[in-house]
């Protein structure tokens, strides 16, 4: 069964970067796309970015302009987030889940599992 553990969440100023961490256990990085995913009580959840190294494919969510990174360690099976430039409305909880991503990266959209989130606070 695969499982998901997110950490690197924590409380920074406008402007500060974060870096966002998903080991994955239960199937290799090289078959298994996965999906960052954020949450803000009473609104849709997003997608931000994906990664499907079988098919040499990432996604990004087009308000992320550059601002956020997707990287995956095959070695540690961990996929990163790269947080830069935040501001309050990127606070929210980030949740890193299996994932499909449409072809030359063009969609993604959350699969089965799912880890339990991690909180990004943006306050001054």
């Amino acid at each position: 069964q695969v499982q998901l553990v997110e950490s690197g969440g924590g409380v920074v100023q406008p402007g500060e970067s974060l870096r966002l961490s998903c080991v994955v256990s239960g199937q290799s990085l090289d078959l298994l796309p996965i999906g960052w995913f954020r949450e803000v009580p009473g609104k849709e959840r997003e997608v931000i970015s994906c990664i499907d190294r079988r098919a040499n494919n990432t996604h990004y969510a087009h308000w992320v302009q550059g601002r956020f990174t997707i990287s995956a360690d095959v070695g540690k099976n961990t996929v990163f987030l790269n947080l830069n430039r935040l501001t309050s409305d990127d606070a929210a909880t980030y949740h890193c889940a299996t994932a499909f991503v449409g072809l030359y990266g063009s969609s993604c959209i959350a699969g089965h599992y799912w880890g339990q989130g991690t909180q990004v606070i943006v306050s001054s």
